[in-house]
């Protein structure tokens, strides 16, 4: 099932477990932050994984952002 909001992002419970995936490929959203986080550029990605284009990294990025928006994290406070 395709996003209302992110036309590239979908989810199906019968790929990689329901989690938010780029375009139905095997490519969880959480992975491309992943792979961003390390240090890999967005080039470098989409020469790894030759089906990603620069709208589906883009597209993850403001999709994650959003889900962030409205949710609370917790934090432990020290002593």
């Amino acid at each position: 099932m395709q996003h209302y909001l992110y036309n590239r992002i979908t989810v199906d419970p019968k790929v990689c477990s329901g989690k938010p995936v780029i375009r139905g490929f095997r490519m969880p959203v959480a992975s491309i932050l992943d792979y961003l986080g390390s240090g890999m550029t967005v080039a470098q990605l989409i020469k790894e994984f030759s089906f990603l284009e620069n709208e589906d990294i883009s597209e993850a990025l403001a999709f994650s952002a959003s889900m962030l928006q409205d949710s609370f994290i917790p934090v432990k406070h020290s002593a």
